[in-house]
C-alpha cells in the first residue's frame, strides 16, 4: 500500500472507531461524569496515571480541569492530579519501593474515599497502573479505567471500563484522548450550571 493510502486508511479506521464509541459508549461515559460529577462537588479530587504516552494523556486531561478545557468557559479550578509530573516522587518511589509502586504510593498519600483515579494503560497490564488501581479500590476511591484491546487485568480492577476495541496502539491512544475530553467537557458544562 502507498503512503497516500495508508495514511487514508489509518485516519478511516480512526474515524470508525470514534464513530463505534460515540454508539456505544454513551451510557458508561455518563457514569463517568456521573463519578466525577460528585466527586468534584463533594470537595474531593480526581487523580490520573499512566505510562509513555498514556502518562501524557493523564497530564493533558488533569491540566483541562485544573487550569482551562474551554477558553470560551470561564469558571474555577477544579481539583486533579497526575501522579506522572513529580519526577522526584517518580524516581524516589522507583527507587525506594519498585516501579510496580510508583502510582500507588503517592495515591496512598494523598487520595481519600470518595476520590477519582483514571487509570490509562492501552493494554490493561501496566503494573503500576494495576497497583494503583488495587490501592484506589482499598481506599474507597473510585476507579476509571481508560483501557484498550479486551481490558486485560485492569478492566476487573475498575469501577467504570472504558474499553477502545483495538489492537492497534495507537487508534488506542487516539479513542482515550477523544474519551477523556468528552467526559471533561460533558463534566464541566454540569458543573458551570449549577
Amino acid at each position: 500500500m502507498d503512503e497516500p493510502a495508508r495514511f487514508a486508511a489509518m485516519m478511516e479506521e480512526g474515524a470508525a472507531l470514534r464513530r463505534r464509541l460515540g454508539t456505544d459508549f454513551a451510557a458508561p461515559v455518563i457514569r463517568v461524569v456521573d463519578a466525577c460529577e460528585t466527586t468534584i462537588r463533594g470537595g474531593g479530587r480526581l487523580f490520573f496515571c499512566g505510562n509513555g504516552g498514556s502518562a501524557a494523556d493523564a497530564q493533558h486531561l488533569a491540566t483541562e480541569l485544573l487550569i482551562r478545557l474551554r477558553s470560551s468557559v470561564e469558571r474555577p479550578s477544579w481539583p486533579a492530579i497526575a501522579l506522572t509530573l513529580d519526577p522526584t516522587a517518580l524516581t524516589a518511589g522507583g527507587n525506594d519501593y519498585g516501579f510496580d509502586e510508583v502510582f500507588a504510593r503517592p495515591l496512598s498519600g494523598l487520595g481519600r474515599a470518595g476520590d477519582v483515579l483514571f487509570g490509562i494503560t492501552t493494554s490493561g497490564k501496566s503494573p503500576n497502573v494495576l497497583r494503583a488501581l488495587e490501592t484506589a479500590r482499598g481506599m474507597g476511591i473510585a476507579t476509571v479505567g481508560l483501557l484498550g484491546g479486551d481490558g486485560g487485568p485492569a478492566r476487573a480492577l475498575c469501577d467504570h471500563a472504558l474499553v477502545v476495541p483495538s489492537p492497534v496502539t495507537a487508534r488506542i491512544q487516539e479513542a482515550h484522548i477523544a474519551l477523556g475530553h468528552a467526559v471533561m467537557e460533558l463534566l464541566e458544562d454540569r458543573l458551570v450550571r449549577a
